[in-house]
């Protein structure tokens, strides 16, 4: 059980092998974008803090370097933070990423796949986005989660996990 400023809510912890969640957002430019938009497609779904801090700028542009290889894979990736589309839109521009970032602002995809909860640092307690990779397969099925993220190396960590690397 989690514990939000809230409500209190039971998460089901997602495993290797699961369905994964459906989801219902909007990018950075305000698209309707689904997880059956992927069905038939890889996708990587990464879960990031805040978009323009170090860490989530060296996990994205670790995406973004490797961007050919995904697309030549057809492997999509696609960012999920609580961030909004302007933020989003800011984030990509600055740092020229060539894939979508939901804006869930709602926190409904983040507590769908359980990677919301408190969180600490220098003491302080909060509410936050764990940072967790998910790869979905062409049917929708969870094939690996990333509990632990090398932000600097995390795309080649995807691709070798899709057996591309």
């Amino acid at each position: 059980m989690r514990r939000d400023a809230k409500y209190i809510t039971i998460v089901m912890m997602l495993k290797e092998g699961d369905k994964a969640p459906n989801f219902l957002s909007k990018d950075q430019d305000g698209k309707t974008v689904k997880l059956s938009d992927f069905k038939g497609k890889r996708l990587a779904l990464y879960f990031y803090p805040k978009d323009d801090t170090p860490g989530c700028t060296k996990e994205a542009c670790s995406f973004r370097d490797a961007d050919a290889v995904f697309n030549s894979k057809g492997i999509k990736v696609l960012g999920v933070s609580t961030d909004d589309e302007k933020s989003h839109q800011k984030f990509i521009s600055k740092f020229q990423l060539p894939f979508d970032l939901l804006a869930d602002t709602d926190k409904k995809i983040v507590n769908d796949y359980g990677v919301w909860g408190e969180k600490s640092m220098y003491g302080r307690k909060y509410m936050g986005t764990f940072r967790k990779t998910f790869l979905i397969d062409e049917q929708g099925k969870i094939v690996k989660i990333f509990d632990k993220v090398d932000v600097s190396k995390h795309a080649d960590e995807v691709l070798a996990a899709f057996g591309e690397k």
